[in-house]
């Protein structure tokens, strides 16, 4: 079995002009990805691989994921091929994962990760929110045979607000 963790990145700044790949985030965004990596923590799940879009946004979120989680930061690589929004890409790189990494977490962008998430999990999401969380099982050997699998966690911001 396979366990794939997908977010979304946390709310990126618009107030600097910078390219798309070089925003940062929002104080909201901060705060959203504390908050869900903190709520995620309880589930007691530690990822064998993290991969990261280049895109600052991500890689920012990663890290607070990252930090929050006590994941040693050698298991982070970053993957311009998931600075993607259509995702095809996405289901490229995951299927050219190490099959022995039975979980894996991904941080990238929408639409990319909303295609996703309704392609192969088995609960439509109207649309996976930034620092939105989205746990996927499957039941394959092999990361190369990715097929619909079962979404058994969905964690957005929003439900852990005060």
């Amino acid at each position: 079995m396979k366990k794939l963790i997908i977010i979304r990145h946390a709310k990126s700044s618009w107030e600097e002009n910078l390219s798309d790949h070089d925003r940062g985030l929002k104080t909201r965004g901060l705060q959203d990805a504390k908050l869900v990596s903190l709520q995620f923590k309880q589930l007691e799940m530690v990822p064998d691989k993290v991969l990261s879009s280049t895109a600052k946004r991500a890689k920012k979120t990663a890290e607070i994921f990252i930090n929050n989680l006590n994941i040693n930061n050698k298991s982070l690589i970053f993957n311009a091929n998931l600075y993607d929004f259509s995702g095809e890409n996405l289901v490229e790189v995951i299927k050219t994962v190490e099959n022995d990494i039975n979980s894996l977490m991904i941080f990238g962008h929408n639409h990319a990760l909303t295609y996703f998430v309704n392609t192969y999990g088995d609960r439509y999401i109207e649309n996976v929110p930034t620092s939105g969380l989205v746990v996927i099982d499957f039941q394959i050997d092999s990361w190369q045979y990715i097929k619909k699998g079962h979404t058994t966690h969905i964690m957005f911001p929003k439900d852990y607000r005060e």
